[in-house]
Formats: structure tokens, sequence, C-alpha cells
């Protein structure tokens, strides 16, 4: 009789003041804000089955255990000739040939005897009779007997039975976003099905009456600008595995936004918006989340940037961030990457940084965390762009990655060590 599918897993939802700051908190450190994100956070999608041939790019929702060893059972690693270490002595060594050969996928079935040697080719199962491998390449052979110059190490040129991989063995971990490497391992210990998370999808909103989709007319109106927040965000939802769900724009009309929003809740799993989180009178994401009695407004120490919107949204996480797009950029890295990741089941992501020489001049200021727009130079020197400005959007484009200056003030001269963080440590 067999057994009928197992319902899907369905985390539980997020609590109402999972992004609540602690009382009398006004401006938040950098690391205070990650912290809290970290702690708050849980994941918020089910689970499911799919073959390991569907699963790139998936997150595992169960420990993957090895279902047979790997190798299987000990084979040679090289064509030679395989044979008992115990007949063999320092000096020219000559042995007989077994009548047969090993090759992989189709074993000797006979006992090798003692004394006497089997012609063997790469991962063939090791005979019985059978430790050790002498190379092709440094015998002599007739068809009849091989001869070849000892001593030779003892299990010279074999593979023992589960040396990479035993049975029943973690393999990967819970929460392991699969690679193209990782579908060789399953596949190699004998998984053919895994339980993965279904993937996040990731609603991107614009708005603001001064927004405006590319296009011909918009080229005539200079009042309005082109959305580039909307494109931007929606492709790093790719890039980071989840499904990209395009909201399109809302203008500055509240009651828009709030049906925008309330249409959005069956479609997605968080919402991102850019535009409209600060406390101005246009701001009317923050007001929204605060005549719902869900806001919690973050003022970051961090630049660029500053004003995050959170709140729930009928249990779904809305992310408000700035409208800058290099503001909204970096805080979609820093901020944004890893509650995505939470989120969707593959624990807290923090990029890797390493310190390089600085090719650049730079006196900071106490108080708040920056990050500069940088690349290597050819000698693996960080070099900014020629602007700090959070409106040169070209900058984000120039840039591979992220120079960070810690919260304390900092006066950098070229040779100084800065901390690069590429845009591929954020997943880009």
């Amino acid at each position: 009789m067999s057994q009928s599918p197992l319902a899907p897993l369905i985390p539980p939802r997020l609590k109402n003041d999972c992004f609540a700051l602690p009382p009398g908190v006004d401006w938040t450190p950098v690391d205070a804000a990650l912290e809290l994100l970290r702690a708050n956070l849980s994941c918020v999608v089910e689970t499911q089955e799919v073959a390991v041939a569907d699963a790139l790019g998936l997150v595992l929702a169960q420990n993957a255990a090895a279902r047979r060893s790997n190798p299987p059972a000990a084979n040679s690693a090289v064509d030679g000739y395989g044979f008992a270490h115990a007949a063999t002595s320092d000096g020219p060594q000559v042995l007989p040939l077994a009548d047969g050969r090993a090759a992989a996928g189709r074993p000797f079935s006979g006992r090798v005897p003692v004394g006497t040697a089997i012609r063997i080719l790469t991962g063939a199962i090791l005979p019985e009779g059978v430790d050790t491998v002498v190379l092709e390449e440094d015998t002599t052979s007739d068809g009849q007997r091989v001869a070849f110059h000892g001593p030779i190490k003892k299990q010279s040129n074999t593979r023992k039975a589960g040396e990479d991989v035993t049975a029943g063995e973690v393999v990967l971990p819970s929460g392991h976003r699969l690679r193209p490497a990782d579908l060789a391992l399953l596949s190699a210990v004998g998984i053919s099905q895994v339980t993965v998370y279904r993937q996040l999808r990731m609603g991107v909103l614009s708005t603001g009456d001064e927004v405006a989709a590319a296009s011909d007319e918009a080229l005539l109106d200079n009042s309005r600008i082109y959305d580039a927040n909307r494109p931007m965000l929606l492709a790093m939802a790719c890039r980071w595995n989840h499904v990209p769900v395009d909201l399109g724009h809302v203008g500055d009309d509240r009651a828009a936004l709030a049906g925008r929003l309330d249409r959005a809740v069956p479609q997605v799993d968080v919402i991102f918006t850019s535009g409209g989180a600060s406390a101005g009178d246009e701001d009317h994401v923050s007001a929204l989340l605060q005549e719902a009695g869900v806001l919690q407004s973050w003022r970051i120490a961090v630049k660029p940037g500053r004003p995050l919107a959170l709140g729930l949204w009928q249990g779904v996480p809305v992310i408000g961030l700035p409208g800058n797009p290099v503001a909204a950029f970096v805080c979609a890295l820093v901020f944004g990457r890893p509650v995505l990741s939470v989120l969707a089941g593959e624990g807290w992501q923090e990029p890797t940084g390493f310190m390089v020489p600085a090719a650049f001049e730079k006196n900071k200021r106490a108080g708040r965390r920056e990050y500069l727009r940088a690349r290597l130079t050819p000698q693996g020197h960080a070099e900014v762009f020629r602007s700090e400005g959070s409106g040169r959007i070209r900058s984000i484009s120039w840039a591979s990655g992220l120079v960070e200056l810690g919260d304390g003030a900092r006066q950098v001269v070229p040779g100084d060590l800065v901390r690069f963080l590429p845009y591929a440590s954020f997943g880009l």
C-alpha cells in the first residue's frame, strides 16, 4: 500500500513586532540593525520535494544524508596492474598475469592468487586478492607477465571504499542553497529527491509622482525621472534565486497604494518598495504603514541611505527602501539581502570582505558607517568613484564592490588598508 505524499510544512507567520526597535532608540548603528533583524526574522515559505535535477538554486529544508558511500567499493585510481602487496619486495619484480581483466562497470569475478597480477583499468573495483596497483607507465608486459621495479607502497593507486563520503553521512546541511557542484555530490551518493523550500516571491513596487517608466513620452518631461529602482530590485531578486514579482508603480495616492498592497498580498512573501520611506508629506509608504499601526521607522546610521520603513501588511513583510537609487542599492545589499535569505530559509548571509590598499584619500567623520562605491585597480588597490553624491547612479554600475568604512572617524590616505566588499560577496 503506497503512502500518500506528506503535506508541505508551513512555517509560522512573523510576529507583528518583529521590526520593533528597543525603547529609546533613535539613530540605529548598522550592526545593531542587522542583529535585530537576524534575531527577529524567520523563514516564511513552505517546503516541497523535488528531483535533484530540478533543485538548482533552491534551499535545502532538511539535511541531505548519503544513501551509500562514495566510492561504494575500493577501486583503482589508474590504468595498470593490480596484485597483493605481500607478494612483492624491493628490486625488479616479475608477476604472471591472471586471465581476464577488471574494468569500470565490469568487475573481475574471481580471486587473484597471491603472486599473480591482473590487468586493471581506472575506476574498476579491486578484485579479491588485490590491494595495490602499479601504474601502467611504470611496467613492461608481454601479455602473460608484467615487470616493474619495487618497492611499491601498499595500496598505491587505489581508492578506499567511502574515502570521500560514507553512507549515512550528512553531505549538505539544511539551509544550503544548491549549486551545480552540489547536484553532482547528491547524485553521487544516491540522492535523487530532496526536500527544499519553495522559492521566495519578492514583490517590488515603485512609488512617487515624479517616477516614470522609460519611454519617449517621459523623455520630454524633465519634471519626472525614470524608474531605475524597480528593474534593479527585480534583477536582484533573480540573482538571489528568488521569484521576482513586478508590482508596478503607484503615484502619491495613499488609497491607490493601499489597494496595490492588498492585491499583492496573495502573490508575494515579501514586498520591497522604493520611495516614500521617510517622514515627509509625500512619503506615503511610511504614512500608510503608520495608519495601519504596523510602521517601524528606522533611521540607520549609514551613508548612503538612512531611512528604512518596515512593517507587516496583512502579515507580509514590507521593506521600504529610500527612493534614491544609490541608497536603495546599498540598503538592498546591506540589509535586504540577509533579510531575504532568512525569509527564504537559507539563514543569515553576510558578505565576505578582504583588506586591500586604498588608492584614494578620505576624511571621514564619526557617526555613520559609510559605503563607498569602489573597484580594484590592476594592482589590487581600491579606487572609489570620483564623487560620493548619492545621486550619481553611474557609480553603482562603474563599481565592482563597496569599500566599508566603520562608524568612527577615520583619515584614509593612499596605501592604508580598507575593507573591500565585492558585489559577488553579496550574491551579485
